[in-house]
This record gives C-alpha cells, sequence and structure tokens, in this order.
C-alpha cells in the first residue's frame, strides 16, 4: 500500500477527470491520498473531493505565498471540525517568492502552529530558503506547547533536517529526489531514518524521473518509494509499509 501524503487534487480535477486520475492512483498501489489546501477560498473544493472519495483526506490552510492577511487560529479549528480535515496547511516560510513578507508569513504560521496544539493535528510545512527561521519558531513553539508535524517536499540542509528530527518533526519526500542533479539530497535522506519519512508527489507539479515532462499525478508515488529504496538498500515493499505507517501515526485523525 503507498499512500500520496500531499497533493493537489483540486489543480488536478481543472485539467482532467478526477476519476480517471484515482483509477490510476489505485493501479499504482496508491491507497489513500491528502489533498492540501493552499488559500482558503478553494477549501470548499478541496473538502468536497474528500467527502466524494472515502480514500482521500484533506487540510486546510494557507500557503505563504498565499497569505494576503492575518489569520487566525480559531478560524482554522472551526474549518477543521470535520472528519475528513486530518491536517493544517500548507503554510510555512517562503522566502524565495517572498510574495506576502516576511512578518505576515511567521505570524500565519504562529497561527497554524497554535491551532495544531489545541487540537492535536499536525502541521504541513512549505520552507524555502529560510530554514534558520524555521528552526527558530518551531523549536521556540515547541517549548511553548507540543505540536506534530512535518517538513513537507524536503529540499533543504542537512542541518534543517537534524534540528526537525530532534524535535520529532517528520521530513515527507517528493519527487526531486529522482532529479538527477539531486545527488546532495539524496544523501541527506540517507541519513534520516525510515520511521520519520512519508512520500508525496505535491502533484501536479514536480514529476519524477521518469515521468518527467508529464503532468504529476498520485500515482507517480511510486517512483518516489522505489528511489527512497534504492536510496535505503531496501524493498520498496518496505519504504511502501514504513510510510504509510508513519502517515498514519502523524495524522491520527486519518482513518484506513
Amino acid at each position: 500500500m503507498l499512500i500520496d501524503s500531499h497533493c493537489h487534487l483540486d489543480m488536478l480535477e481543472e485539467k482532467e477527470s478526477l476519476d480517471d486520475v484515482l483509477k490510476r492512483a489505485a493501479l499504482g498501489g496508491v491507497k489513500f491520498m491528502q489533498t492540501i489546501c493552499t488559500k482558503l477560498d478553494t477549501f470548499p473544493t478541496i473538502l468536497k473531493i474528500a467527502e466524494k472519495y472515502d480514500n482521500i483526506f484533506a487540510s486546510v490552510g494557507i500557503h505563504p505565498n498565499e497569505v494576503k492577511e492575518k489569520i487566525f487560529s480559531k478560524t482554522l479549528i472551526e474549518l477543521a471540525n470535520h472528519s475528513k480535515v486530518i491536517g493544517f496547511g500548507e503554510t510555512g516560510l517562503d522566502y524565495y517568492y517572498n510574495t506576502a513578507g516576511k512578518d505576515l508569513q511567521i505570524a500565519s504560521l504562529v497561527e497554524h502552529i497554535v491551532a495544531s496544539q489545541q487540537i492535536n493535528l499536525p502541521v504541513i510545512i512549505h520552507t524555502r530558503d529560510a530554514d534558520q527561521d524555521t528552526i527558530d519558531i518551531l523549536t521556540s513553539e515547541m517549548l511553548n506547547s507540543h505540536f506534530t508535524g512535518l517538513i513537507h517536499c524536503f529540499t533543504s540542509s542537512k542541518y534543517l533536517a537534524q534540528k526537525m528530527l530532534d524535535i520529532g518533526i517528520y521530513i515527507s519526500v517528493s519527487g526531486i529526489i529522482t532529479f538527477k542533479n539531486a545527488e546532495s539530497l539524496r544523501e541527506i535522506i540517507s541519513f534520516i531514518p525510515i520511521d520519520r519519512l512519508l512520500i508525496e508527489t505535491d502533484s501536479p507539479y514536480l514529476s519524477p524521473v521518469p515521468m518527467r515532462g508529464k503532468q504529476n499525478e498520485p500515482a507517480f508515488v511510486k517512483y518516489v518509494a522505489d528511489m527512497v529504496a534504492q536510496i535505503k538498500g531496501i524493498s520498496a515493499e518496505e519504504v511502501a509499509s514504513a510510510t504509510s505507517k508513519n502517515f498514519f501515526h502523524l495524522f491520527s485523525k486519518a482513518r484506513q
């Protein structure tokens, strides 16, 4: 069993039949998916998808590049009061584009964490060119009150990975680990314990090798699992089993 822990099915649905996408995922051994929210005005669409399909879960949150104004944890908690909503995000810090400005991004990230602390749903964190602020904020908030979460689509340093592992945060990897120029990233993944890893597509973005040039979709998460297996020197079946177990441990509200 494979789980795509992070995909954007609402974006895929804009381009083709979601039923066809999900059929291909099933044929590829993908049993469950989490469709991720990036802005609140798309949340109703995302929730509708999760409600329609038994094997799809949803998140609620605001991507750092989509932050327009201060968001409050109370609003996030109210929207998470649904059986199919299992996480907060994606949230985080993106200083590469920095469209919202650092202060607003940081305030939004903290409110997502506060929501997590209050109702024990994990935070799904995007971080780009913001390693130290990510470390400082997550470490400080963890000292204030425990929360759970993961760094999604990990592409950062071994230092960030170690700091996240130290405070109990999981790491999720995408098709980027299959790219020819990702040797340093693969070296970092080799150091992360298998019991702290999740896999994802981040579809419709970042199609893995050998599907470069095609629109990414949940069926392609098997190529991420295969690369993790190659990096770790274990079978793809072991990777599928471990990452699925990790998914349900972290996203404890999800039910098989």
